[in-house]
């Protein structure tokens, strides 16, 4: 049986113990990192959609951090959007900050209706390097 280890960032936010979820599962070579909302530190949403954006971005960061890993370790990425049609902009010019150049990881967007009062989450698989696993 492969064994699955918790990952949290150092500074975890209240939505890990509010919802009851780890913030990623290490299993073997790969990091399975939940959703990542805009949340401050006490688990409230960002209200500025591109604040939010960013802080979501700044979230899955830490978590990646936490693991040992970067943005350039993202292989699978799932992003969900509660408007994407007036929110890709916005999207856009986070993505290109955070990914200015290929190799690019593979990305899905999904349009939903509820995220618990967000309006983006980032949710990806990456791939921990060899000398962190």
């Amino acid at each position: 049986m492969i064994q699955r280890e918790p990952v949290f960032p150092a500074h975890r936010h209240a939505l890990y113990n509010e919802h009851g979820y780890s913030a990623a599962i290490r299993s073997g070579d790969l990091l399975f990192v939940s959703g990542q909302v805009g949340s401050r530190a006490d688990g409230t949403p960002e209200p500025d959609f591109a604040a939010q954006v960013r802080l979501a971005f700044d979230n899955l960061k830490a978590v990646l951090d936490a693991a040992g890993c970067t943005f350039d370790d993202l292989i699978d990425v799932t992003t969900f959007h509660t408007d994407p049609e007036h929110q890709f902009p916005a999207i856009m010019q986070v993505k290109q900050s955070v990914f200015p150049h290929p190799p690019y990881p593979n990305w899905t967007a999904v349009g939903v209706n509820w995220l618990a009062g967000f309006d983006f989450e980032i949710k990806v698989i990456a791939r921990i390097p060899a000398h962190q696993s």
